[in-house]
Formats: structure tokens, C-alpha cells, sequence
């Protein structure tokens, strides 16, 4: 379908040619804007295996390289703080250069329950940030925490990522309905995930994203072209929502 594209969640991985090569891999699918945060936090092994039993890395991600690889492309790649709940000064510190923030239990170990993740949503409130975060299938870290972590801060714009835990978390689209300030990025979710949220939370609450490298942004366009969205709900999760939610005019 005709049209921009703004994808909410793409990754810079710790490589030579790394920010060349994540803006040719959009270019290629006519991905216009992105919104940008470190990737290479573990190893992917690691992550998973984090992110079904527990556990996580203490280490900082490399937020100063996605600062320096969006730098002077006139907005087209937009800059995501991930922040580290082990060291949240640093956050607080640096988050009025981002645009936005990420913080995941299953890359640093801490529940979404911890007061250490409520400090930094109060951190990303002060600053006007909107937090993506995947949930997990872990005590303190599942959609329901998330959906009391966003009712303890109706003011931040939260992003469920991956449409939830795992492909078909129709159950967790469900639990986020009567949460306003909780949107849904599409990668990883089937059709009839996406369908789900269409239905119970309407095409305003959803964000286009890839995760590439990880996952093809072909494979994500071509699931929602499956969909058979009319032109104005593709308009709104391809691109305008991406703007609202990061506080910019729709252009």
C-alpha cells in the first residue's frame, strides 16, 4: 500500500558500517523513519533464555553510538535511550538527548513490578518519553504488571512490544483495552493478534515495527498487507501514529 513509513523499532547493532547499513536495509523498503535503540546488548541465546527463566546483564548498552548515528540525517532516524534499571543516573542524566526510552526486563533482569522501573518511567515522565518494553512470562513481568505499571503513570505513553508475549497474546490485547496510555508495536505477532488488537483497541493504538535486523521489514509489511487494511488504518499504524506518540506534527 502506498505511502510513507515511520518503523517504531529498529536496532543498531555494535558493528563497523553498523548505521550505513541500518539506513540502506529501510531504504530498501521504503522505511523512511526509524526509531532507533542499541542492539548487541547479549548475545540473542542469552536473551532468550533470559527471557523465559530470568536473569539479566548489569552492563550498559551503547546508547552514545545510536545518539551519533542519527545525528545529521534531518530526523530520519530517531534516537531510543535503552535504560539500564542497574544505573538509572545514567538515564536520568542523558534523556533529554533521546526522544524516547526502552526498558527491558528480560535484557537486565528487573520486573516491570520493581521500583527501580518505576523510577525510570518517572524519569521518562519529567522528560515527556514514551516507554517500550516487551513483557514476559514471569512473575512481575507479565502484561497485567504492565498494565499496573501504566495506571501508575496515566500521563507516559507506554509500547507493548511484540503485540504482547508471544505470536498470539490475544489474552494480553484484552487486558490492555481499558489502558489508554498503552499502544501495541506489531513485530512477532501473528495476524489474528494484530486483528485482535484492531478490534479491541483500534487502529490509533497501534505502531508499525520490524525489529530489523533481527526480522526482515519485508516480513512485517507483508503481514500487514495481509490484513487488507483500508488506506486510512495503515496510514495511521505505518506512520502517523509513530508521530503522535513521540509528540511530532504529522507531516
Amino acid at each position: 500500500m502506498p505511502g510513507p513509513l515511520f518503523d517504531f523499532r529498529v536496532r543498531l547493532r555494535p558493528a563497523p558500517a553498523a548505521a550505513e547499513d541500518l539506513a540502506a536495509g529501510l531504504a530498501a523498503y521504503g522505511i523512511r523513519r526509524a526509531v532507533v535503540t542499541p542492539g548487541g546488548t547479549a548475545p540473542l541465546e542469552q536473551i532468550s533464555r533470559q527471557f523465559l527463566r530470568g536473569g539479566g546483564i548489569r552492563e550498559d548498552a551503547d546508547n552514545q553510538a545510536v545518539l551519533k548515528a542519527c545525528a545529521g540525517l534531518g530526523g530520519a532516524l530517531v534516537p531510543c535511550y535503552f535504560a539500564n534499571p542497574h544505573h538509572p543516573r545514567a538515564y536520568a542524566e542523558q534523556a533529554r538527548d533521546y526522544a524516547a526510552v526502552e526498558i527491558s526486563p528480560a535484557v537486565h533482569g528487573v520486573p516491570l513490578a520493581d521500583p527501580r522501573t518505576a523510577a525510570l518511567v518517572a524519569t521518562a515522565a519529567a522528560v515527556g518519553h514514551s516507554v517500550y518494553t516487551v513483557c514476559q512470562p514471569l512473575p512481575g513481568s507479565g502484561v497485567a504488571d504492565l498494565v499496573r505499571l501504566a495506571a501508575g503513570f496515566p500521563s507516559v505513553p507506554f509500547v507493548m512490544g511484540h503485540c504482547g508475549i508471544g505470536n498470539i497474546d490475544v489474552y494480553g490485547i484484552r487486558l490492555v483495552r481499558e489502558s489508554p496510555n498503552i499502544w501495541i508495536e506489531t513485530t512477532g505477532g501473528y495476524t489474528v493478534t494484530l486483528r485482535a488488537a484492531l478490534e479491541h483497541l483500534g487502529a490509533g493504538r497501534i505502531l508499525f515495527g520490524s525489529e530489523h535486523p533481527l526480522q526482515s521489514p519485508g516480513a512485517e509489511l507483508a503481514k500487514l498487507a495481509a490484513l487488507g487494511l483500508d488506506p486510512t488504518t495503515w496510514a495511521r499504524i505505518t506512520w502517523e501514529n509513530a508521530h503522535r506518540i513521540l509528540g511530532e506534527d504529522i507531516p
